[in-house]
């Protein structure tokens, strides 16, 4: 079944985490830590998942922040701490997205963010990174109490969307994520940003590329 609607990831996916880095590098001392920041953020809410922990996007990611500084045997001060938190909210977009989204919407695609983050959060990215007016709808899955991967995140994303599953993409540049949605029963569609290879035990999707302009090429020609 060719989707009628593609569900976007939001971090790395649609914006870039590069802003962050300067930051980290001031604040922390290496640039390198922005990705390991985000690592652990990921981890801990998987592990929330796991253990049926409640609680939000934002809080693990401050928790993950500490936890790195500390590592590092520093201290953050508070300033410090909301300096970077802040940059995540102001992320650029990168910049193969706005022609790729574009390419959608003139096909006749609905386009949608879906992201663990809060929507408050959403909506501050996307209102910062212009996106906004491309999007027929921005879900955060925290609203039910969960995070992706789990099934209920993508589900809820079709409940909210009343559509089945079935008409539904998800595009990532995680493959944790496109197995996720391909395991709840989505299809879904990976972009290599990072150039790692794509784990060999994870559902892998039919449509790969290194840039959003693939992407959305692969899914308009779709049959």
């Amino acid at each position: 079944m060719k989707p009628t609607t593609i569900l976007f990831d939001i971090n790395e996916t649609v914006l870039n985490l590069a802003v962050l880095r300067p930051k980290f590098q001031h604040i922390l001392g290496d640039a390198n830590l922005t990705e390991t920041w985000f690592s652990m953020l990921l981890h801990s809410s998987t592990v929330c998942l796991a253990t049926k922990l409640t609680t939000n996007f934002a809080s693990l990611a401050g928790i993950a922040l500490e936890s790195l500084a500390a590592r590092k045997r520093l201290t953050l001060t508070a300033e410090e701490t909301d300096e970077i938190l802040s940059t995540f909210a102001n992320l650029q977009a990168h910049s193969d997205i706005t022609p790729a989204l574009t390419q959608l919407k003139q096909a006749g695609f609905n386009v949608v963010a879906l992201s663990n983050s809060s929507q408050a959060l959403l909506v501050s990215q996307l209102t910062h990174a212009g996106l906004m007016p491309y999007f027929d709808d921005i879900i955060s899955v925290e609203r039910a109490s969960t995070f992706k991967p789990s099934a209920d995140a993508y589900r809820y994303a079709a409940k909210v969307l009343d559509k089945n599953v079935e008409e539904l993409m998800l595009v990532a540049t995680h493959d944790w994520d496109t197995h996720g949605a391909m395991s709840a029963g989505l299809q879904a569609a990976y972009i290599d940003r990072s150039g790692a290879p794509y784990h060999r035990l994870y559902l892998k999707p039919e449509i790969m590329a290194t840039n959003m302009q693939g992407i959305a090429q692969q899914i308009i020609e779709l049959t």
